[in-house]
């Protein structure tokens, strides 16, 4: 348990974390309030406030990026002018308990700003009547995943830029996953596509999975993920 007060304390130091909230909560917010008025006219839109927040998930993959990789810079006051990683280990020996640690407190974190935002851009949307909040925990898990997802990548790359890079640009500029259902339909079981399913009703791909499929496919990438990333922190040097 201190162990993980300790992760928890050393994760919300960070500035970057900071800002993570900062874009988790306001993007989808502000976006949601753009697009309401056009979804009125359009005869309502099942989706408003779940299609941003798969946007907001940004803030998500910056958490879950960053409470690794700040172990390999000097981001913090509690850097001290070199990698954490030394004096993490110095303080949990076992690199199993550490991952634990570190991924528990980056859960909470991320679900409680997923809780947030959501309820925010929710009841933005609540008074057009098309907000179901039955739906708050897809959005939730989805967040939770992605940023695991975004940690595996990491662990792997021990660098944040590859996995930050790569997951953001396909979630906010070009859907490359998305674009690859248009070449197989197996591309509709990517992690982030099979995630909307969770929560999002309307998405044309040529694969409909049930949400409970949906979260199950993310989950089975993430477990993948964890354990290669595992795999690999335990057997290099830290």
């Amino acid at each position: 348990m201190r162990a993980y007060r300790g992760e928890l304390r050393k994760l919300t130091s960070l500035p970057s974390v900071w800002t993570a909230v900062a874009i988790g909560v306001l993007l989808p917010a502000v976006l949601t309030f753009l697009n309401a008025r056009a979804a009125a006219r359009r005869d309502g839109n099942v989706d408003l406030g779940f299609q941003e927040l798969a946007f907001g998930v940004v803030g998500a993959i910056i958490l879950g990026v960053v409470a690794v990789s700040s172990e390999y810079t000097t981001e913090g006051e509690n850097a001290g002018g070199g990698r954490q990683i030394t004096t993490s280990l110095t303080v949990v020996p076992s690199r199993w308990r550490l991952l634990i640690t570190k991924l528990a407190a980056m859960i909470t974190v991320v679900a409680a700003l997923a809780t947030v935002s959501s309820a925010v851009t929710l009841t933005i949307v609540e008074a057009l009547g098309v907000s179901d909040f039955g739906r708050l925990p897809g959005v939730v898990l989805y967040w939770v995943l992605t940023a695991l997802l975004a940690s595996g990548l990491t662990l792997l790359t021990r660098n944040g830029i590859l996995p930050l890079t790569v997951l953001i640009l396909n979630t906010s500029v070009v859907t490359v996953t998305y674009l690859l259902t248009k070449l197989t339909p197996l591309a509709a079981f990517f992690p982030d596509l099979a995630g909307f399913r969770m929560f999002i009703e309307r998405v044309e791909l040529p694969v409909r999975l049930s949400p409970v499929t949906g979260g199950l496919v993310m989950t089975a990438w993430v477990a993948a993920l964890l354990t290669a990333g595992f795999l690999v922190f335990r057997g290099r040097d830290a």
